[in-house]
């Protein structure tokens, strides 16, 4: 008779989340990925099958969780423009400390590019679902007079998906939140 695991899935996987974050796939050692999802060498072949398949359920639970908690602020928001502006502003108020783990879904970018069609699959789709949330949210402040009817839904919407990486990645290059916030002002003020 099997033994029953003993351990949380998502647990393990949200324990895996910031070593894949700090050190990338290629970066990241077995053994330092069992200590942090508290598992035993088994117990991760057993549940995930190897490092590979680790990662890419890793990132996926992040990303989706992720673009869910940013959609969710930019729905959050009194009006359209205030959701821009709260999503970016939620990305540039995060903590630049060296303990908080870089963005899992940035890291894969920047680690792979084009080079693995699955790693792209998940973060293209991650890309594609807030790249649309921000566009509806751009079409929405247009037709309320935030925007000016003549900006471009599309550029615009790229534009405000870009900062929101260039964020991630200057806060994980210990930007100060003050210096994020006044690139978010910018931002937002570009969008008028």
């Amino acid at each position: 008779m099997a033994r029953p695991k003993a351990f949380d899935r998502e647990t393990a996987l949200q324990g895996a989340i910031p070593v894949f974050s700090d050190l990338g796939y290629d970066g990241t050692s077995t053994e330092v990925l069992l200590k942090a999802m508290g598992i035993s060498r088994q117990s991760m072949y057993d549940t995930f099958g190897d490092k590979r398949k680790l990662y890419l359920e890793a990132l996926q639970y992040y990303v989706a969780g992720s673009v869910a908690e940013q959609i969710r602020v930019l729905n959050g928001a009194s009006s359209p423009l205030k959701g821009i502006e709260a999503m970016l502003n939620a990305m540039a108020s995060k903590p630049s400390t060296e303990a908080e783990p870089g963005c899992l879904g940035i890291g894969a970018i920047c680690e792979f590019g084009r080079s693995d069609a699955e790693v792209s699959l998940l973060t293209d789709t991650a890309g594609r679902t807030l790249l649309s949330a921000i566009e509806r949210r751009i079409t929405e402040a247009k037709a309320a007079g935030e925007i000016g009817k003549a900006v471009d839904t599309r550029d615009a919407a790229q534009f405000v998906s870009a900062t929101l990486s260039g964020l991630k990645i200057a806060a994980r290059g210990g930007a100060p939140a003050e210096t994020l916030r006044g690139v978010v002002k910018v931002a937002v003020r570009s969008l008028k």
